[in-house]
Parts: structure tokens; sequence; C-alpha cells
């Protein structure tokens, strides 16, 4: 349980960023999702009704979901061509850090023949990067892979694992001079359950025994990169982005503690044993928290995002105090973001993730940073363009950029945490010592008004204006019904149970891919 303070100080050097992936933002892709995606955009469409449909904006967003093209990444919003205007309007919002992946088959189209002029695109982008004021923190697999390495076999086979490592090596020989922060892996548990358990991603395979030996060569893959890092230069700081889904039981019965319990293991601890011997820290991907009743996840009472997940930003408090506790090792928080069209919910969830990162900051946390998903709206994998993540909103027509509400809000509060410097953050009394989740259900009255110590994903928890601020209030989420869950949390089972919650395109809760 968190202790109470009243006044937490987020460190002086605290990362404030966004984060993007290269699929989803850059455009002119040519590697194994893109292929997939062209294959797959028909089907897609006809089956977003049976997907989607119980959604409560389903008859606003039906149109797009219909349309194969949503299911096509294309240009992307255009960032290969505007990130330095994006990085413009991150510098100008007060961000100072920005999270992107390195496209492998843009560097290595072919097996073993090097794109110079890739290479060049990259080290501008890093140059803009640093123009802007903005640490970078890299990714080297966010889930798309060169067309050649796909064929291979991708990371089901070991022996591929060298290709990868090969690839990391020339990378990082080119730009690791304006590299600190570098990801080996984004979401491995969701990779693989999507891609070799549910098999709805390419190369839609569903085998358990594929799925554990691909998770297994990817911690493989982690550790012998992290290695190469290490011995080029200890500035590297290496680490896995996890995704982590804080699971609790909804009632007292043995049998809800048990399958929480295992629940939370494979969730976190199964690949993260595997890889934190070579992790300098540990990156945390938060987008919903689970409760079980009995072997089932059931998540009543709750409203959903435009996806269907639930929103408990709140809970970003347990996650980091949890992952904390048991590795000891720094965190960063690498994406922490809500579906949110019409920015109901984003500022909301912003102030209480903030909340939530001071609270375990005041608890001990090693607490690094922290990145929201996303700065743009983007291309969201098997769900197309329509869910929308972004701080800024993108007309995929013209690719304007323009700033929500939320974002606005957010940079208000980053430029008075700025001016305080090294000063403490405004005392918060409204933030008493963290209670964990209840294990009785709640009316949708009650759970309005006593969700305080935890809202949706949230922003700074420092007021909005210079002069001595009120301390944020409590969201109110609008009483609603949670529609189908449009991403897994990537829980991988054991081998002898089907997964308990898996981040497919299943029409259960909380599912989510980035």
């Amino acid at each position: 349980m968190a202790k109470q303070q009243s006044t937490v100080q987020f460190p002086k050097h605290f990362l404030w960023g966004a984060a993007t992936s290269a699929h989803q933002v850059e455009g002119g892709m040519h590697n194994q999702w893109s292929e997939w995606e062209k294959a797959q955009a028909k089907t897609l469409a006809a089956q977003s009704q049976y997907q989607y449909g119980d959604l409560p904006n389903w008859p606003h967003i039906a149109s797009a979901a219909k349309d194969p093209n949503n299911y096509i990444s294309g240009k992307a919003a255009n960032h290969a061509e505007l990130y330095a205007q994006d990085f413009a309007l991150a510098k100008k919002m007060g961000l100072t850090s920005w999270r992107f992946s390195v496209e492998w088959s843009r560097i290595e189209p072919e097996e073993g023949a090097w794109n110079a002029e890739a290479i060049k695109y990259y080290k501008a982008y890093l140059a803009a990067l640093a123009d802007a004021g903005l640490e970078p923190v890299v990714t080297l697999f966010h889930f798309t892979l060169p067309v050649w390495f796909a064929a291979r076999g991708g990371f089901a086979k070991r022996d591929n694992v060298k290709y990868f490592v090969r690839f990391v090596d020339k990378l990082m020989d080119e730009i690791g001079a304006t590299v600190r922060y570098v990801i080996t892996v984004n979401e491995p548990c969701v990779y693989v359950t999507e891609s070799y358990y549910n098999g709805t991603w390419p190369p839609n395979v569903r085998s358990k025994w594929q799925t554990y030996r691909v998770l297994s060569n990817l911690a493989y893959a982690h550790n012998q990169v992290a290695k190469v890092l290490h011995a080029k230069s200890r500035r590297f700081k290496v680490a896995v982005a996890k995704n982590s889904a804080y699971t609790y039981p909804g009632d007292d019965a043995w049998l809800s503690r048990a399958t929480a319990r295992v629940v939370q293991f494979f969730q976190d601890d199964y690949f993260l044993r595997k890889v934190v011997r070579q992790s300098d820290y540990i990156a945390v991907n938060y987008y919903f928290s689970n409760r079980v009743y009995g072997y089932r996840i059931h998540n009543p009472e709750t409203t959903p995002n435009d996806l269907g997940w639930t929103m408990q930003p709140d809970h970003l408090e347990l996650v980091l105090e949890r992952l904390w506790g048991r590795y000891k090792l720094p965190l960063l928080v690498t994406e922490n973001g809500v579906a949110d069209e019409r920015d109901q919910f984003r500022k909301q969830w912003l102030t209480q993730s903030i909340l939530a990162m001071q609270r375990a900051l005041g608890s001990g946390v090693e607490l690094l940073g922290y990145m929201h998903w996303s700065f743009l709206d983007n291309f969201e994998w098997d769900k197309g363009f329509w869910p929308r993540f972004g701080l800024f909103a993108v007309d995929y027509k013209t690719y304007k950029r323009t700033p929500r509400p939320s974002a606005l809000w957010f940079a208000r509060v980053l430029q008075q945490q700025k001016k305080q410097a090294e000063r403490p953050i405004e005392p918060l009394p409204s933030v008493p010592a963290r209670k964990k989740p209840s294990t009785k259900p709640a009316t949708a009255q009650a759970q309005a008004t006593s969700s305080s110590p935890r809202p949706a994903r949230s922003t700074p928890a420092v007021p909005p204006k210079p002069t001595p601020p009120t301390p944020p209030q409590t969201p109110q989420m609008p009483p609603s019904t949670p529609g189908p869950a449009a991403r897994s949390s990537g829980v991988i089972a054991p081998p002898r149970r089907p997964a308990v919650a898996s981040r497919s395109r299943s029409r259960s809760h909380n599912n989510r891919e980035e």
C-alpha cells in the first residue's frame, strides 16, 4: 500500500514524452505486416461488425471499420516526411523525450543488403530530435519484420536470432553515439499471443508449442542484443517493453485469488525472469486492468474507451509498485494512453496517471519517465485507422495535425512542471494512501465516487495554472455498458490450459496491440 504523501517531487531529469512506432506512423512500409494487411483487408472489413458491433460507438465508427482501406497502412500519419514538424510540436508542448522504432525492413530490405539511404534517414531523424531537445528512446523490434526474415521463419527459429543481432550491431555502429535508452523487443507476450496462439496476426499460427518457443527465442534475442550493446558501451541502457495489466480477484473465493496470481505471473514474471539479468531497467506499457471471478476475467460496471477497454488509469501505481518490488530495476513508462476520438476521457486519464506515478514515487519506486501513447493518431494494427490515441488528431487526407484539448492542457502542466524545476510539486491533500482494489462489486454510483485514488490513464499531477493550483478532481466517468474488447492483455497461459486473457481480436474486453 502506498504511503500518503503531502508533496511528491518528480525527479529533476524525469522524461516527459510520447511514443510512436515506425509502421504505425511513418508510412511507405514493405515488411511482413504490410504484405499481410493487403491480403487481409477485405476479410478484416467483413468481420468488423462481429468484432466491434457491440461497442457503444459502433454507429460512429461503422463506416470506417467496414472499409477495407481502413486496414492498409499506406502513408500512415506521414511521419516520415513530417517528423521535423512533429518534433517542433512536441518541443512546444514541453516534452523532453520521444520513443520511436527503427524499421528493420528499411535498414536491411534484403538479407545482408544495407540501405544507406535508410541509415541516413534515421541519422537525420535523431539529429532533429537532438535539435528539439528530445531524448530518444529507440525500439528495435515493434511487431514488424523484413519479408526475407519472415520467410526464413522469423523468431520461430532460434538460429534466426543471429540476423536480428547482426542488424542491431550494424545499426548501433551507425546511430549509437546519439542513443542512450534502447528497447530490444516491444510487448513480446502480445506478439506471440496474437501471432502464434490466437493466430490473428501474421504468420497466423495457432500452436501452444510455437507460442512458447517464439517467446523463449525473443528472450534469447534480448539477452544476446544486450550483451552486444553493453560490450560496445555501458552508456546503453537496455530493456524490454513489457505490457502489464494489473490482475486482481473480484471476490474472496480461493479460485478467484489463485487465478489472479497465476494470470499475473504469466502476464509479467514468466518472461521478465528470462531477461531481467540482462536489463538495465524495465519499460512498462499499461492500458487496463483485469478483475477475475473464478477462472473468468470480467470487468463489470466500468466505462469503456472507444475500443471497449475498461479504464483504470490509477492502477498504474499498483503495476509500478509490483514490478519495482519484485525486480528492483528502474522503471520507464513507455506506453500509456486511451482510444478517445472525442477527447472525453484523455485529460482525466492523464490526471489520474500522473497522480498514480506520484504515489508510486512516494512509496519508493525509481521511475525514469512517462511516455504517452501516442503523440499522433496512428495505424492501430489489425484495427486500422479508426481508433484514435493521439494527443494530436491527424486528418488522414491532408495529414494536418490538430492538438486536442487534452494536449493543450498537458502542455500547461508540463510548463508548470518546468517552472517548478527542483521545487516539489504542489501538495496534493486529496491523494490519500491508495487502497488495493476491492473484491466486492460496486454500483456504478459508488464506483464513480470512490475512484479518486485511481481513475483513467492520466498525465501530470500538476495543476494547469501557475498560481497555487487546486488539486485535480477525480474525473467522473459517465456510466456505460462495456463493449467488446479490441486487444488482449498478452497473457500467456500455462502450457496445459488455454490463455485466460489474450490480446487478440476476440470479443472479450481489454484487448490491445501497440
